[in-house]
């Protein structure tokens, strides 16, 4: 899974189906119902004010702007099909005929496939007009040679009635007499006498006659052989290209996730086995709730999926683990690769390396978002909020980095000391701030916000520094070589700042908490899942103390354990075990 950064799997021509469902004049794309702690209750959760700008950027000018949005996307997404790919576009009827002729000249006339009906609702009522009550697909293949796995729909019970209207009395089994003439005439090697007539055959005498001794050829009264074609061996109909009988997620589901826009997985299911096969790569760039990445892991392909909203990379996170046997996978983040290209065309530094000039203009950019001023002449301390000293960290605020801004206070005999940071080395909070406390200096660690990359968002001034997030942890040795991890608290800082209608149902800290999960053996890069428990919609349990782990032998281990809330933040922790 994926919010942004592109893995080697994603590069050009590996992936063999895209499907998009990307958004159409929905409203508020980005807000959406999260439930509270154990109970049924649920809030509604607002739009950040990055995915806030996504939107206006998408509909700020209605389809002029959303088309301007997805060309590029396009453009890029064919580059990223491999020649046997194929791209389905989810769409809705107002603006489908403009986002076809939008593909049409990405990918050409020639490489329109069929446009695909699914009735999302039977009937609605609407005014004076003929109400909505489908969606378009449109089905685009970067080749003449994609990959096609033909599909199928069970024979209607009204075609079994109709036709398949004998039953062997031995076996029980449903049959119908087909025809056994050839409907191209112009075959001369097929046509011959069989039973004193004359005619072009679907077979040869040859078969025929195989087919006759299997008893899979019988004479009607005039003595014409009709192909006795059994109920049970119909593989159905091939699919269509309207499909009417796929009903949209209700809140009654097992799959409901209570994502708006979640499609039912048996829409994706067809999609998928169509063009793909085992292996394959599908990617979604537009990935919602998961419905194609949670399908193409049942199913046994390999998936990519991409989304700016974090609630929905958590939701897809917590459906893939519900699927029995999933696979391992990553969350990646776009991180410091979007902030290195934000900074270089910001403040006009050289690749990888910030210059002098650069890193200046950065660092007082930063402070007159926080609303301090700079300071010079010291080393570590960038500058000066009322009382409180201010360090701008580095691309990973480490131990060390934090011990030389705080060593640095202590020498000029300034007692309080912020520090901004992107990213942080895990396990450091309840260490430095204690650390810090001891030498007579009150610390603050406040998260740079994405928003300061946005300049819509700097110009309105909607730019928030927050704290990061408190968490507790004991872990126990209930017997040798084990360990376990329990959470003893969580604190989101700066609760006011969230809806009262949320704090109003929050009866305990842990009711913040969705997930949780341990890497019993952290070695400082990626987090691999050893254990998990977290709520769905129907179960709202959440164990506060995971299973026993046994370790294979003695010795100095880092726990990892993260924590993410019901708005879709996630917290790490990183915590020293001595095993015996």
């Amino acid at each position: 899974m994926n919010k942004g950064f592109v893995p080697d799997l994603i590069l050009k021509g590996n992936n063999s189906l895209i499907y998009i469902d990307p958004p159409f004049a929905t409203g508020a794309d980005f807000s959406f119902t999260a439930q509270i702690g154990d109970s049924d209750l649920e809030v509604a959760k607002e739009q950040s004010i990055i995915e806030e700008k996504a939107y206006r950027d998408t509909w700020g000018r209605g389809i002029e702007s959303y088309l301007e949005m997805l060309a590029p996307r396009l453009s890029v997404l064919r580059e990223l099909l491999s020649e046997a790919g194929s791209i389905y576009l989810h769409i809705g009827p107002n603006v489908n005929h403009l986002v076809r002729s939008l593909l049409d000249d990405i990918f050409s006339h020639e490489s329109f496939q069929r446009e695909i009906i699914w009735q999302r609702v039977t009937a609605r009522s609407h005014g004076n007009y003929y109400p909505a009550t489908h969606d378009s697909i449109l089905f685009y293949t970067k080749s003449d040679d994609p990959v096609w796995n033909q599909q199928y729909t069970p024979v209607r019970q009204e075609l079994v009635a109709s036709h398949y209207t004998y039953v062997e009395e031995k076996t029980g089994r449903r049959y119908t007499l087909d025809n056994c003439l050839n409907q191209n005439k112009d075959r001369p090697n097929l046509r011959y006498e069989f039973n004193g007539h004359t005619r072009t055959w679907r077979w040869t005498k040859e078969r025929m006659n195989e087919l006759l001794e299997a008893g899979r050829i019988i004479y009607t009264s005039s003595g014409m052989p009709r192909y006795k074609r059994y109920l049970d061996e119909s593989k159905g109909v091939p699919l269509q290209s309207v499909w009417t009988e796929i009903r949209p997620v209700n809140s009654q589901a097992t799959e409901d996730t209570g994502y708006d826009t979640q499609k039912p997985e048996a829409l994706l299911e067809r999609i998928v086995a169509s063009s793909s096969v085992p292996e394959s790569i599908v990617l979604d760039c537009f990935c919602g709730s998961g419905t194609t990445l949670v399908v193409a892991e049942k199913l046994g392909r390999r998936w990519i999926g991409c989304d700016l909203s974090r609630f929905a990379i958590h939701t897809t996170r917590k459906r893939l683990l519900g699927i029995e046997g999933c696979k391992p996978f990553e969350i990646l983040n776009l991180g410091k690769y979007e902030r290195q290209y934000w900074q270089g065309a910001t403040f006009g530094s050289k690749g990888k390396t910030i210059t002098e000039q650069a890193l200046y203009e950065y660092l007082a950019f930063i402070l007159k978002l926080y609303g301090a001023q700079p300071l010079v002449g010291l080393a570590h301390l960038h500058g000066k909020k009322g009382k409180a000293m201010i360090h701008i960290g580095a691309v990973a605020v480490t131990i060390d980095e934090i011990n030389a801004a705080v060593a640095e206070c202590v020498q000029v005999r300034q007692t309080e000391l912020h520090v901004l940071g992107w990213e942080w080395e895990m396990g450091l909070y309840d260490l430095m701030v204690a650390e810090a406390k001891q030498q007579g200096v009150r610390l603050l660690l406040l998260q740079i916000p994405r928003e300061v990359m946005e300049q819509q968002a700097v110009d309105k001034g909607d730019i928030q520094f927050f704290e990061l997030a408190y968490l507790e942890v004991a872990i126990g040795k209930p017997g040798k070589l084990t360990a376990t991890v329990t959470l003893k608290d969580f604190v989101i800082p700066n609760t006011e700042l969230i809806p009262e209608e949320v704090r109003s149902k929050v009866k305990k800290w842990s009711d913040y908490i969705d997930y949780w999960a341990v890497d019993w053996q952290f070695q400082n890069d990626t987090f691999m899942q050893n254990w998990v428990t977290y709520r769905t919609r129907r179960d709202r349990n959440l164990a506060l103390t995971s299973d026993p782990h046994t370790y294979n032998r003695p010795g100095h281990y880092q726990v990892l354990v993260k924590v993410v809330d019901i708005f879709g933040n996630g917290t790490s922790q990183a915590f020293d075990v001595e095993v015996q």
